[in-house]
């Protein structure tokens, strides 16, 4: 929510450069229209004026406020809250606006769902806005015969607006469309929907429309098991991160924070139900969380239905509050006078290659960045796979792409020489799956390289190579290189806030896709099996970190013989 507010700011005042302006007289006089035209017909305020919530007047205003090239900005809306905040008739009443008010002939809304029964739920709730009375005038919509409503009571199912001959109406979702052109589509309960095809192909046609068109997804927050909400609400989540940009699309997601304890502290509920004291009373949030208090299977359910507690997972790998703290710019200078341990996670075609490099200072505080290299082939199949727009890293210079159908690595190669060259490295962690084949890399632009076999062995000529394990084996000896020790040695750094991690998006989406595999010892790794994204840099990061442990730098500054002189005995 946060991130929301503070997206709307950063966008007044650079939105201009990227053709994206907003029209406040647009966003007031939609904001204006719910309690000018509407009643409520249900709850506590049942028979008042339909007086926007806080929470309301953000999305209308944002929605109807925003524009581009003449047209409504956003095309896609994502509304996650906790239960019971007024979303379905929210969604009702801008489908009602949209349909008949905004002067769009022949205007298409529709409410869909996985079953007809949830697609009715904000249809019903955006008829019974049309047949209550009209504040100050003592009829409604309907009776004025501004709207046709076929259907009688909770039967009704579609609503025409003869003037413009605009209509809005509930439809379940089914795996093809044709027909329909939307200019509204609104979802409720997203979380239960099975698959996203539907959504896909909704969204395909808002798209196909030349003016303004939207759909809005709205959903409490799902569990993990729910791919189809999940996938939808990690991807609104990593554009208010700022790890993306996509102008087009506007997230509003309530949920406490993860240092908040909703069983304890009712000062945190207002984050994930922001409509709390007004369309939920407090006694009744009391009522399920002592319920809850007692009953770790319906504590998991109020956790994610009322709080936006994601269930079903550990969530992020690490203490997400503490992971972004390490999250800044390095500046060069920030870098001298300290060693530098490089790790490379190669791909075997196409996939992201990741060079990891953390330096480490005489008290052990590590500064750590990571380069990233694919393909140009596939670039935008592996974007839709990954739901990630590869392109916009590369134009923000956070991805480099290498001109051969695979990954390259004499690019890495040379990358590697000109660091060496540039710092004082100390070796090169590797996972030897690909090690081979990178050696000869090496050899063809000339980068010296050895690999290092114990302490008992001799040393070669050029950078030192240490090979990596990538399971949950513990490695015993010098430098213990194993991802136990290194998984352990990075999440203890970014506990202890003693690294800093350049700002990246790209590394950004690793660390949210990271998944933690734990054997029956307690022993770590990452799971690629399970991962929800790519994880690469993460796992050059934490090779790299592993590899800095027990490696003394020297100090700076004059020697003690140049202070005290030599001492006689």
């Amino acid at each position: 929510m946060r991130l929301a507010c503070e997206r709307h700011f950063a966008d007044l005042d650079s939105g201009a450069a990227r053709g994206i302006y907003f029209d406040a007289e647009a966003a007031q006089e939609a904001i204006e229209f719910f309690p000018a035209m509407f009643t409520i017909t249900d709850g506590p305020k049942a028979g008042e004026p339909f007086d926007l919530l806080d929470w309301h007047t953000f999305v209308v205003g944002s929605l109807f406020g925003w524009h581009k090239a003449g047209r409504l900005r956003f095309r896609n809306l994502w509304l996650e809250t906790g239960k019971g905040q007024a979303k379905s008739p929210l969604m009702g009443g801008i489908s009602i606006y949209v349909c008949g008010f905004l002067g769009i002939q022949r205007a298409q809304c529709y409410a869909i769902a996985s079953k007809l029964d949830q697609a009715k739920i904000p249809f019903k709730d955006g008829a019974a806005l049309c047949r209550a009375d009209i504040p100050d005038l003592g009829e409604s919509l309907e009776e004025r015969g501004d709207v046709f409503i076929s259907g009688k009571g909770e039967n009704a199912w579609r609503i025409e607006f003869t003037e413009s001959s605009s209509f809005f109406e509930a439809k379940a979702t089914t795996d093809s469309l044709s027909g329909p052109r939307p200019d509204c589509v609104i979802a409720d309960e997203v979380h239960e929907f099975m698959t996203d095809k539907p959504i896909e192909l909704w969204a395909a046609g808002v798209a196909k429309k030349s003016g303004s068109a939207f759909m809005i997804l709205g959903t409490n927050t799902p569990a993990i098991d729910q791919i189809v909400g999940t996938e939808q609400s990690e991807y609104y989540q990593r554009l208010l991160e700022g790890i993306f940009e996509d102008d087009e699309a506007f997230a509003y997601i309530a949920r406490v924070d993860d240092d908040d304890d909703p069983f304890a502290d009712e000062s945190c509920w207002i984050k994930a139900m922001p409509a709390l004291g007004v369309t939920f009373d407090y006694e009744n949030v009391r009522g399920v969380v002592n319920r809850g208090k007692n009953d770790e299977g319906k504590r998991l359910t109020v956790s994610r239905l009322y709080f936006g507690i994601p269930v079903g997972s550990s969530g992020f790998w690490v203490d997400e509050a503490a992971w972004r703290d390490c999250i800044k710019d390095i500046k060069e200078e920030d870098l001298e006078g300290k060693k530098c341990f490089l790790s490379l996670d190669l791909s075997e075609k196409n996939d992201l290659t990741a060079l990891g490099a953390v330096w480490k200072g005489q008290d052990d505080r590590l500064l750590a960045r990571i380069n990233y290299w694919t393909t140009p082939a596939g670039l935008e199949r592996r974007s839709a796979l990954d739901r990630i727009p590869y392109k916009v890293y590369v134009a923000k210079g956070e991805l480099k792409v290498t001109q051969s159908a695979v990954v390259d690595y004499e690019f890495v190669a040379l990358r590697i020489a000109e660091m060496v060259a540039q710092y004082d490295v100390d070796s090169l962690t590797v996972d030897p799956s690909f090690w081979e084949k990178f050696r000869d890399a090496c050899e063809k632009v000339g980068l010296a390289v050895w690999v290092y076999e114990g302490p008992e062995e001799p040393e070669g000529d050029g950078l030192k190579v240490v090979r990596h394990s990538q399971g949950t084996k513990v490695a015993f000896g010098e430098r213990n290189l194993c991802m136990p020790h290194s998984i352990t040695r990075l999440t203890d750094k970014v506990l202890t806030k003693e690294i800093v991690i350049q700002t990246n998006r790209l590394t950004q989406y690793c660390a949210a896709n990271t998944v933690i595999k734990t054997d029956a010892i307690g022993n770590q790794m990452f799971d690629k099996s399970r991962q929800r994204g790519r994880m690469d840099g993460m796992i050059a990061l934490a090779m790299a970190t592993g590899a800095s442990e027990g490696v003394k730098v020297k100090e700076d500054g004059p020697s003690v013989y140049e202070e005290r002189g030599v001492l006689t005995i």
